[in-house]
């Protein structure tokens, strides 16, 4: 072993340049997986990260709404029959539009709006200021996205245009809290009470909003979360007309969100493959280059063993190096990028992309190895 590690180590030392160009093409082929794997996980956060994080264990539909929340409605009636079921310690209407942040008389920033209940499930904590006080209040909490590209704090008031019969209408509201990131539909959000939000939303005609509007969805806080399962059926059972789901069954049937998922699935999958050959591909031509000193060194008596770890330990240590590169140049560009670009380095799938990476050098490099054994010394040499 000692001797394909000098081997190896000396090899790559009397030809740094060319194992450098090596790495470099691991590095970018790195850069590619891990900003493939960000972009799908900032996507399908973009979708989900509202749901995902709502303060609520079950969300109620209406029932030929087939999980669509642009075509569920949820009355009043309905909600006072879902606090009622045993096991329910809180409900929350919610309630999903659209609208575009104005800055300076510019639109800036299309946004999520969502009119929640204050102090009930659906609103979420304010990580800076307080949070919504009145149902009719013109008032927000904005996400964390909102405020850094709108540059927007506690206090401030901002200005919000939706569209209104076929006019663009424009509101103030005043910024109360800032949460922590909370996107809906690939967009940041703003959260404003129920009947305000029912007030300013895009609507097919002008009007003020009703005292206790009908919402999308419910968002339901349970006494004891363990028994979720129960308290579902409970509600599908004693409350006529809806369909209750948990937070991952919603979010999962969000418009595009498993199509989204399967589309980057299916490209990091191609790039881990062209990694692959890229990799083999290269060895394979560094090892046709040096067929004569294999055959040296097996006519010299160097076993075969000896001769498959070194390559291997070529192909471990250039691996290595690339992706050493391509993770820090991946996490320095990620720096770079705008707040509004979904790119998240989420642990799990860059742990799992970079030991993807780490495998395919081996693997790509399979071929160059049995080619070493199989050189044949006095061929190799021109003696044969």
């Amino acid at each position: 072993m000692f001797t394909a590690f000098h081997l190896a180590f000396n090899e790559i030392w009397r030809n740094r340049a060319r194992f450098l160009l090596f790495g470099l093409v691991v590095a970018l082929i790195t850069l590619l997986i891990l900003f493939i794997a960000a972009l799908g996980e900032g996507l399908g956060s973009g979708n989900r990260e509202y749901l995902q994080k709502l303060n609520g264990e079950l969300i109620v539909y209406q029932d030929t709404a087939r999980l669509s929340i642009a075509a569920s409605l949820v009355g009043c009636d309905t909600r006072a029959s879902i606090r009622s079921v045993e096991g329910v310690q809180d409900e929350g209407p919610i309630g999903f539009s659209s609208a575009t942040v104005v800055v300076d008389g510019t639109p800036s920033l299309d946004v999520s709006l969502i009119g929640v209940a204050p102090g009930q499930p659906g609103e979420p904590p304010s990580i800076e200021g307080a949070g919504l006080a009145r149902k009719s209040g013109m008032e927000t909490v904005i996400d964390r996205t909102v405020a850094l590209v709108v540059g927007a704090r506690v206090g401030d008031a901002i200005t919000i245009r939706t569209v209104q019969g076929g006019e663009d209408e424009f509101y103030t509201l005043q910024v109360v809290g800032i949460s922590e990131s909370r996107k809906y539909s690939i967009r940041p959000s703003i959260f404003v009470p129920i009947v305000a939000w029912d007030e300013v939303r895009a609507k097919a005609r002008q009007g003020a909003g009703t005292e206790d509007p009908a919402c999308n969805v419910v968002a339901v806080k349970l006494e004891d979360p363990s028994q979720i399962n129960a308290v579902r059926q409970r509600i599908q059972e004693r409350v006529n007309g809806v369909e209750v789901v948990d937070r991952k069954t919603a979010y999962e049937n969000t418009p595009g969100y498993t199509a989204q998922q399967s589309t980057l699935n299916t490209q990091n999958g191609f790039a881990l493959l062209i990694g692959v050959l890229v990799i083999g591909g290269f060895f394979q031509i560094q090892t046709l280059q040096k067929v004569g000193q294999i055959g040296m060194l097996k006519a010299i008596g160097t076993p075969n063993s000896v001769v498959a770890w070194a390559v291997l330990i070529q192909i471990v240590v250039t691996t290595l190096m690339g992706v050493a590169i391509g993770g820090l140049s991946s996490f320095g560009l990620s720096l770079l990028m705008p707040p509004g670009i979904p790119i998240i380095f989420e642990p799990r799938s860059s742990v799992t992309a970079i030991v993807s990476i780490l495998l395919m050098g081996p693997i790509g490099g399979l071929v160059s190895i049995r080619y070493s054994l199989r050189v044949e010394p006095l061929i190799a040499l021109g003696l044969g």
